[in-house]
């Protein structure tokens, strides 16, 4: 197809309709797959319709004529280089092709480079990660700084076993919800909310379900780096967390201290682990110094990855009061409705619009126990 912004891509399959009709597509889709387990309303959380993506990711394509950012092709066998691009959140809109320009008229920073990944804010805040085929040197190391300064934003160079960071390689996200202002470090390369304006309904949206339909002591399953544990832990007396990423959690604890939050407990293991050790069929040394039969766990909040909850996982859920399901892939979602709408019912549903103008969407429902 044929997109005034990208050329011949393809990538923004829904490009040719307004954003409100595929909102309303969306929607329809989202009750048809609902309806088996839930016929109320579908709460929307639209996304803006440009200036909404806080992480991107581009090839860096060379020619004759200098450097270019540059996506791949739906077909997969060829590049599609880029002269706008407005999904792109505005402070990586405003700073990514004064970068492109300095960079395609410095050989020190062009040569071998391949990819740059940027991270940002809405604080305008900007990390960019360099990815190049080739040793860093003092030499590439002055000229990003140089760069660096120039342009208001933070960079990190990567290479094959080399990683230099010039200052943070972080940047910190700060969002307006329930009249709370809740501040977030966003990890070079690690898993962040891609839209902070569909981020802050999500979490407003969670926090509503849990103060209206929440028991007994919350915990969160797959709890990244506290995007809903710490709002949503101001709800109850106390809160367990887990998550098996190393970095997430430090930078989940990090959070906290941001946020001044001192009631939850983290714990590095996976939701597999944790069913295990609540069920006491196995035994954790990472649960060493945590009583877990001090909580009395009443509300979960689970948002796994595309491939949905283990059946485990399911089992162990099923067992709580409430159930606040997120899901980045509605067909698991009602996959695994079909099990849990044998012991608790859907009171809500919401469609989180975080990828614009593409056929995906994300979605939020809330169960609660059949009396």
């Amino acid at each position: 197809m044929q997109c005034k912004h990208f050329g011949e891509c393809g990538s923004c399959s829904l490009y040719g309709k307004s954003y409100p009709a595929q909102l309303a597509e969306k929607m329809g889709r989202l009750s048809g797959m609902l309806e088996p387990f839930y016929r109320g309303a579908i709460t929307p959380f639209p996304s803006p319709d440009a200036h909404y993506r806080a992480r991107a990711e581009y090839k860096i394509f060379h020619d004759e004529a200098g450097c270019h950012y540059a996506m791949r092709h739906l077909d997969k066998k060829r590049f599609v280089t880029l002269e706008a691009c407005p999904m792109v959140a505005e402070p990586i809109a405003k700073r990514m092709w004064k970068l492109m320009e300095r960079i395609d008229a410095d050989d020190e920073l062009s040569r071998r480079l391949f990819g740059i990944e940027f991270l940002s804010a809405t604080t305008d805040e900007v990390l960019v990660t360099m990815l190049y085929h080739r040793k860093l040197d003092e030499a590439w190391e002055e000229r990003a700084r140089a760069l660096q300064e120039a342009l208001g934003l933070w960079i990190i160079g990567r290479s094959r076993k080399q990683k230099v960071v010039l200052e943070r390689e972080y940047v910190t996200e700060a969002l307006e919800v329930a009249g709370r202002t809740w501040h977030y470090r966003h990890y070079e390369q690690s898993f962040t909310q891609p839209n902070p304006f569909v981020n802050r309904g999500m979490i407003a949206w969670a926090m509503t379900q849990a103060h209206r339909y929440g028991r007994g002591d919350f915990c969160e399953l797959y709890a990244g780096a506290g995007n809903f544990t710490i709002p949503l832990s101001t709800l109850f007396e106390k809160t367990i967390a887990t998550e098996i990423s190393k970095r997430s959690i430090k930078a989940a604890l990090e959070n906290c201290e941001l946020n001044g939050i001192d009631t939850i407990t983290f714990v590095r293991m996976s939701s597999e682990e944790f069913t295990e050790a609540l069920e006491g069929k196995r035994t954790f040394t990472r649960l060493k110094d945590v009583d877990l039969s001090s909580y009395d766990i009443g509300t979960v909040l689970v948002d796994p990855p595309r491939a949905g909850l283990d059946e485990g996982t399911r089992r162990l859920i099923a067992k709580f009061d409430t159930i606040l399901y997120i899901s980045c892939n509605p067909e698991t979602l009602t996959r695994d409705l079909e099990t849990l709408a044998k012991t608790h019912r859907v009171m809500d549903a919401a469609l989180f619009d975080q990828f614009a103008y593409t056929p995906h969407m994300e979605a939020g429902v809330v169960l609660v126990k059949n009396q």
